[in-house]
C-alpha cells in the first residue's frame, strides 16, 4: 500500500482548489469533474470541504480509513470528510475550542450521509467505556428516529430531510462524549395533507402499515392497504431501495436504545395512527333555518375509531368539526363552519398534531442524551439544514428556507474572511482588504423590523379587516418597490411592467445564489398558522397521555386570548439564536454538491454541478482564500518536503527551519514577491510557484531513486558473497565435528558392551547367595508356625471344657427358682381369692341392712331422689362424652361438641374457656425462646401492618428468616462479615432505586444493633453505613407492593446523600425486626412508619414525589417504577387478581 505524506502526493486533478490554475468557472467545473470520475468525491478549498454524493457506496469508509486519517494534519492526506472530522475532534480536545460543523447544500446532496459520517468518525476516535460507548450508540441511534419522522421521499431525493436539525453533542475534558442537545427548525408539516406528486408522506407513516405486526396494527385499527387511507400519496408508496418493514424494525430498536419505554412508543404510534384516521375524516353540509351552511361528518366510524386512540368523547370533536367559538375579552360567540372551513380545521389538527409529536420526541430524546454532569463541557455542533431551494413553484416554505441561507452565507463569508484575517496577523503577514458580496441587504430586506418582509407579513396577519395575500403583495409593491433586490410587476419600477415571465400574484427576490421567483399564495395562512380553539380544547380533554403536552393551550383554566405567535416571526427567533450560537464556536464547513438529477451513479452534470456552485459561493470562497497568499505551510514540514533541491539543506538541515526555507528558496532563485515569511509559516503567493517546485522535487526523487538502486544492488553483492563465505567455513566446521563425533561412539559403544558382561557376572552370583538365604528362613517360618498351631488348639480345648461346666450349673440353678416361684404365686393367688369373697358377702350383707333402714322412707322422697339420680347420671354422661369428644390440642382449633342440654350452658362455655386456656399453656410450654421472638416479631408486624398494607396477608404464613445470604457461612461475603463487628440480625438483597431512571440496583441490607448497612452485591464492599438513632421515619405504600422509603434525620451526617428508596421481597420483616431494633435502640420511643400512596423522598438538595397507582395487564406482575419528571417517581402496582 502507497503511503502518503502530503495531499499534493499522487494527486487526481487539484486536491486543494485554492491551487487550481487557471481559476474560472469551467476549470473549477472540470477539477470537480476530474476527481468524481476517479471517485475522489471530496475536494478543499483552504479548510472547507466539497462533497459530491456518489450515489453509491464507496470503500473509503472503512476502519482502516478512519485509523489512516486519526491524529493526521489536515492536509497530509487526500482530501477527505474524516480530516475535517479529526482537525474538528482534536481542536476541542486539545485546544478547549468549542467547534460547529456546517453542512450545507441542496436537497439529495448528502447532507445527512454527512452529518452520520462526521458523528460516527467522532465515535470511533473517542475513548471507550461502558458508559461512554452507552453515550455514542445513544447519539448516534437518535438519527433513525428522527429520520423516520423527519425524513420523506422527494422528487430529488428518497430519504430527504424535511426538516432542519442542529445538534451539540458535549465532551469532558478528556473527549470522551457525555451527552448531546438537539435543536429542530422547521418541520414541513404541510407535507402531512398534502404531498407533491411523485413524493410521499413522511416514512413512518409507511413504515408503520408495512412493518408492524398484525397483533398492534389492531391495537391502533390501521389496516395495511395505504389506498385507505386519504394523507397517504399512492403514485409513490414504494421506493426501489427502501424496505420500510425493516426500517420499521430499526427504529423500534433505535427508539428502546436512547431510553424511550415500551409504553411511550405505544403512545407515539397511536398519535400516528390518529393522524391517519384523521385524514379519511370527510364532511357533508347541511342546510340549516338561517340559509347558512353546517359542516357534518359523513362516515363516522374513522371519527370513532380515531376518538378511542385519544380517549376523546366522539361529540366533542364531532362540534369542534361544526363551530368555532371567538372570545374577546368577557364575550364568546360561536359560529358554524362550512365544509371547505371544516377540511381547513381537520388538516390544521392533523399538522399540529404532527408538529406537536415531532417537537415532543426530540424533547425526550434531549432528556435521553443530555449530559448528566453540571460541569463545564466542551461542545461540538453539527448543523444538517436544508439547503437553497429553487423549485417551479416557490412558495412561504421556499421563501423561509432561503432566508435560513442567505444567513449562514453571510455567517461563512464572514467567518471565513475572520479566520484569514485571524492567521495573517498570527504570521504577521500584512492584510490586505478584500472586495467580496456583503448579502447583508439581502437579509435586511427580509428580516428588518419595520420595512422587512416578515415584517409586513406579521403585520398583515394581525391588523383587522379583510386579510389577504393580494393585500399582502400590495404593501411589499408600497414598501419595498425601490429596493433593488426586489422586483414585481405591479412595482414603481416600471421595468417590469412588460417582464411576462413575473406573473401578477408573485414577488421576486435577487438572493445571493440567484434569483428566485415566489408565488404570495398561502403565504398569509401559513404565517399563522392557525389551530380553533375549540379543537384545542377537545385535545386536551382527551385521556390520551400525551395530549396535556402537546395542546397546554387547551387547559380551560389557562385560556389565553392573545394571538399566538406566527410561522415566521418564531423562525426568525430560532435562526437568530442559531446564528449567535454559531459565532461562539469555530466553524468547520462541508458543502454538498448534488452531480445529477437522475439519483444515479457515474453521472456528471455540468449545468447542475455549475448552478449549485455559483448559489453555494464556492468561487468567492476560492477569491477569498487566494486574495493574499494562496498557499501555505509550516516551515518543518516544507523543509522536509523539499530539502533535496538544495545541497545545502540535503540530507539534513543543521539549524533552525526557517534558515533552512530560506537557504532552500534562495538557492532555487524563487523571486522575492513570490513568498512571505510568517512566524512560523511560509507563505506562496501563485500556485503555479508551487507547481514548479513539485516539478523539481519529482525530478530530484528520480535522480535520488537511481542513487539508491545502485547503492542496493553492491550493497546486495556484497552481503551475497560475505555470506557464501561465512557458510564455506560452517561446513568445514560441522564435518570435522561429525567424524569425531563418529569415532567416539564407536569406542563408547565397545566400552559399554565389557560394562555389561562384568555387571551381568556379578548379579547372578549375588542372586544365586540371596535365594539360598531366603531358603532358610521359609523352613524357620513354617517350623514355628506349627508349633504355634499346635499350643493355641490345646488351649482351646480346655477353655470349651470349662465353659460347658459353668453353663450346666447356671441351667440348674435356674429350674429350681423357677419352680420356687410358681409355689408362691399359687399361694398368694388363693389368699386373694379368700379375702375377695369375704368382701363381696360383707357388701351384700350390708346392702340388706341398708334397704331395710330406709325402706320406710323411701316412697316419701323418691320424686327428689329421682331427679338427682337422673341429673348426676346426666351430668356423668356428659363429662364421659366430653373425653371422646375434646377437640384436638392445636390453638387454632375452634371447634367444640354441641352443647346437649340447655342448662348446661354455663358449664360448657366454661369448660371451653378452661379447655382452650389450658392447651394454650401447653402449646406456649413447647416453644424455645428463639421461637417465641419469632412470634413476638408476628404480632407486632400484625399491629403494624394488619388491614393498612395489601402485601401483609401473604406475608403471614411465611416464616421470618432473617439471614437470607447465610453470611457467616458464605465465603463469598467474608470481606463484608469482617467489616461488619455487631451482630447481623437480618441480610437480605435489596434494591436501590435510582432517581435519575428509576431503575433498581442491587444491594446487599444488612441490620445490627445499632446500625443498617448497604454494600454492593458483587463485591461486597460497603456503600453506606447509617446508625439507627439518625431514622426518623419509614414509608410505605398501601398496596401489594415491595417499596419503602428509609427517611433520615436532616443535618445528620448520613442524610448528606439523601434518603433511600428500596424495593425488597421481604419488606413486612425488614420493616418489623427495623421497628424492634429501632424501639430497643432509642429506649422503648417507636419509630414513625407512614403508609401512604404518596409521600416525599429527600434526594441530596431536591425532594422527589413518589407515587404508587394501579397499573393494568401490560406491567407484569412485579412493580416498575419509572421516572416522569425531575420531581416525580411514578410506580405501577399490578392489580390484585
Amino acid at each position: 500500500m502507497e503511503v502518503k505524506t502530503s495531499l499534493l502526493d499522487n494527486m487526481i486533478g487539484v486536491g486543494d482548489m485554492v491551487l487550481l490554475e487557471p481559476l474560472n468557472e469551467v476549470s473549477f467545473i472540470e477539477n470537480l469533474r476530474k476527481r468524481f470520475d476517479h471517485n475522489e468525491i471530496y475536494t478543499y478549498i483552504g479548510s472547507v470541504v466539497i462533497s459530491m454524493n456518489p450515489y453509491r457506496s464507496l470503500s473509503i469508509f472503512t476502519p482502516e480509513k478512519v485509523e489512516e486519517y486519526r491524529n493526521r494534519n489536515f492536509y497530509e492526506l487526500s482530501p477527505h470528510i474524516y480530516a475535517l472530522a479529526d482537525e474538528a475532534y482534536r481542536s476541542l480536545r486539545d485546544q478547549d475550542k468549542d467547534q460547529c460543523i456546517l453542512i450545507t447544500g441542496e436537497s439529495g446532496a448528502g447532507k445527512t450521509e454527512a452529518s452520520k459520517l462526521v458523528m460516527s468518525y467522532v465515535a470511533a476516535v473517542c475513548g471507550k467505556g461502558q458508559e461512554v460507548n452507552k453515550v455514542k450508540e445513544q447519539l448516534l441511534q437518535s438519527n433513525p428516529v428522527l429520520e423516520a419522522f423527519g425524513n420523506a421521499k422527494t422528487v430529488r431525493n428518497d430519504n430527504s430531510s424535511r426538516f432542519g436539525k442542529y445538534m451539540d453533542i458535549e465532551f469532558d475534558f478528556k473527549g470522551d462524549p457525555l451527552g448531546g442537545v438537539i435543536s429542530n427548525y422547521l418541520l414541513e408539516k404541510s407535507r402531512v395533507c398534502k404531498q407533491p406528486r411523485g413524493e410521499r408522506n413522511f416514512h413512518i407513516f409507511y413504515q408503520l402499515l408495512s412493518g408492524a405486526s398484525g397483533d398492534t396494527l389492531m391495537k391502533l385499527k390501521l389496516d395495511r392497504d395505504f389506498s385507505k387511507y386519504n394523507y397517504l400519496s399512492l403514485d409513490s408508496a414504494t421506493v426501489n431501495g427502501l424496505d420500510d418493514a425493516a426500517s420499521f424494525r430499526t427504529v423500534r430498536n433505535a427508539m428502546q436504545i436512547v431510553g424511550f419505554m415500551e409504553d411511550e412508543v405505544q403512545l407515539v404510534l397511536e398519535l400516528v395512527a390518529a393522524v391517519l384516521k384523521l385524514g379519511n375524516i370527510e364532511f357533508k353540509p347541511e342546510s340549516r333555518v338561517n340559509g347558512f351552511d353546517e359542516s357534518r361528518v359523513k362516515d363516522k366510524n374513522d371519527l370513532k375509531e380515531m376518538c378511542e386512540l385519544l380517549g376523546i368523547e366522539q361529540s366533542v370533536l364531532e362540534r369542534a368539526f361544526s363551530y368555532r367559538t371567538v372570545e374577546a375579552k368577557m364575550e364568546k360567540v360561536s359560529t358554524t363552519l362550512n365544509v371547505a372551513q371544516a377540511y381547513y380545521a381537520r388538516d390544521a389538527l392533523a399538522k399540529n398534531l404532527y408538529s406537536r409529536l415531532f417537537s415532543w420526541l426530540v424533547t425526550r430524546i434531549n432528556e435521553s442524551i443530555k449530559a448528566q454532569a453540571k460541569t463545564r463541557h466542551k461542545v461540538m455542533g453539527v448543523l444538517d439544514i436544508y439547503g437553497f431551494e429553487i423549485f417551479e413553484d416557490n412558495s412561504f416554505e421556499q421563501f423561509i428556507i432561503n432566508y435560513c441561507n442567505e444567513k449562514l452565507q453571510q455567517i461563512f463569508i464572514e467567518l471565513t474572511l475572520r479566520e484569514e484575517q485571524e492567521e495573517y496577523v498570527r504570521e504577521g503577514i500584512e492584510w490586505t482588504n478584500i472586495e467580496y458580496f456583503n448579502n447583508a441587504i439581502i437579509c435586511d430586506l427580509i428580516e428588518n423590523n419595520q420595512n422587512g418582509i416578515l415584517a409586513m407579513l406579521d403585520e398583515e396577519c394581525l391588523r383587522p379587516g379583510t386579510v389577504t395575500d393580494d393585500t399582502f403583495l400590495d404593501k411589499l409593491n408600497t414598501i419595498c418597490a425601490e429596493h433593488q433586490h426586489f422586483e414585481s410587476r405591479l412595482s414603481k419600477n416600471s421595468k417590469f411592467l412588460t417582464d411576462h415571465s413575473l406573473p401578477h400574484s408573485c414577488f421576486r427576490i435577487q438572493h445571493y445564489a440567484g434569483k428566485v421567483l415566489y408565488r404570495v399564495e398561502g403565504f398569509v395562512d401559513k404565517n399563522n398558522d392557525l389551530l380553533y380553539r375549540d379543537l384545542s380544547q377537545a385535545m386536551y380533554k382527551a385521556t390520551h397521555s400525551l395530549m396535556k403536552q402537546l395542546f397546554p393551550e387547551g387547559n380551560p383554566a389557562k385560556v389565553n386570548l392573545k394571538r399566538p405567535l406566527t410561522a415566521g416571526f418564531q423562525f426568525k427567533a430560532s435562526v437568530g439564536g442559531l446564528m449567535r450560537n454559531l459565532q461562539t464556536k469555530n466553524p468547520n464547513y462541508i458543502r454538498c454538491i448534488k452531480p445529477n438529477d437522475k439519483k444515479a451513479a457515474h453521472i456528471f452534470t455540468d449545468s447542475l454541478v455549475c448552478h449549485q456552485v455559483r448559489y453555494l459561493g464556492l468561487m468567492e470562497n476560492v477569491r477569498v482564500r487566494r486574495a493574499g497568499y494562496a498557499f501555505r505551510q509550516p516551515y518543518e514540514p516544507c523543509l522536509e518536503r523539499y530539502k533535496m533541491l538544495c545541497k545545502q539543506t540535503w540530507p539534513h538541515w543543521r539549524g533552525p527551519a526557517r534558515d533552512g526555507v530560506e537557504v532552500l528558496l534562495t538557492d532555487c532563485s524563487v523571486p522575492a514577491e513570490e513568498f512571505a515569511y510568517g512566524r512560523s509559516k511560509i507563505f506562496i503567493r501563485n500556485p503555479r510557484t508551487l507547481f514548479t517546485l513539485e516539478e523539481r522535487r519529482r525530478a530530484c526523487l528520480e535522480d535520488l531513486a537511481t542513487l539508491i538502486q545502485k547503492i542496493y544492488r553492491g550493497w546486495k553483492c556484497r552481503t551475497h558473497f560475505l555470506l557464501l563465505k561465512k557458510s564455506q567455513v560452517v561446513v568445514a566446521a560441522w564435518y570435522r565435528r561429525y567424524a569425531q563425533q563418529k569415532k567416539y561412539e564407536k569406542i563408547k559403544s565397545a566400552t559399554l558392551v565389557m560394562q555389561s558382561f562384568t555387571r551381568g557376572w556379578k548379579a547372578r552370583k549375588i542372586l544365586r547367595q540371596l535365594k539360598y538365604e531366603k531358603r532358610c528362613k521359609e523352613a524357620v517360618t513354617t517350623i514355628a508356625a506349627y508349633w504355634h498351631g499346635t499350643q493355641a488348639r490345646m488351649e482351646l480345648r480346655r477353655l470349651k471344657t470349662e465353659a460347658r461346666n459353668k453353663h450346666a450349673v447356671s441351667v440348674i440353678w435356674a429350674y429350681w427358682q423357677g419352680t420356687k416361684a410358681r409355689r408362691e404365686l399359687r399361694c398368694l393367688k388363693e389368699e386373694a381369692r379368700r379375702k375377695h369373697a369375704v368382701a363381696v358377702i360383707w357388701a351384700y350383707w350390708r346392702g340388706l341392712q341398708v334397704r331395710r333402714e330406709y325402706r320406710k322412707f323411701f316412697r316419701a322422697n323418691a320424686g327428689k331422689k329421682i331427679y338427682c339420680f337422673i341429673i348426676q347420671r346426666i351430668m356423668q354422661k356428659y363429662f364421659l362424652g366430653l373425653k371422646t369428644t375434646v377437640p384436638s390440642m392445636s390453638p387454632i382449633d375452634n371447634t367444640w361438641s354441641a352443647q346437649p342440654y340447655s342448662f348446661l350452658e354455663g358449664a360448657h362455655t366454661e369448660l371451653r374457656r378452661i379447655f382452650h386456656l389450658w392447651r394454650c399453656k401447653k402449646h406456649r410450654g413447647q416453644f424455645t425462646e428463639e421461637k417465641k421472638a419469632v412470634y413476638e416479631e408476628k404480632l407486632e408486624a400484625s399491629e403494624i401492618f394488619k388491614n393498612k398494607k395489601a402485601l401483609y396477608p401473604s406475608s403471614v404464613s411465611q416464616p421470618f428468616k432473617g439471614d437470607y445470604l447465610e453470611i457467616h457461612k458464605n465465603p463469598k461475603y467474608q470481606k463484608l462479615n469482617s467489616a461488619v463487628e455487631e451482630k447481623v440480625l437480618l441480610a437480605d438483597v435489596v434494591n436501590k432505586i435510582n432517581r435519575a431512571n428509576g431503575k433498581g440496583s442491587p444491594r446487599l441490607f444488612l441490620l445490627t444493633k445499632n446500625n443498617f448497612v448497604l454494600a454492593d452485591q458483587k463485591t461486597g464492599q460497603v456503600k453506606a453505613s447509617v446508625p439507627l438513632l439518625d431514622l426518623t421515619s419509614v414509608s410505605v405504600s398501601t398496596q401489594s407492593d415491595g417499596f419503602f422509603a428509609l427517611k433520615l434525620k436532616e443535618g445528620s451526617a448520613s442524610a448528606a446523600k439523601g434518603d433511600f428508596l428500596l424495593n425488597s421481597e421481604h419488606l413486612i420483616e425488614i420493616i418489623t425486626k427495623l421497628h424492634r431494633t429501632w424501639t430497643t435502640a432509642a429506649d422503648k420511643d417507636q419509630i414513625n412508619i407512614d403508609i401512604s400512596d404518596e409521600f416525599l423522598v429527600q434526594f441530596k438538595q431536591d425532594k422527589v414525589c413518589v407515587k404508587f397507582i394501579q397499573g393494568g395487564p401490560k406491567n407484569g406482575t412485579s412493580a416498575a417504577c419509572k421516572r416522569k419528571n425531575n420531581r416525580l417517581l411514578e410506580v405501577s402496582v399490578p392489580s390484585s387478581p
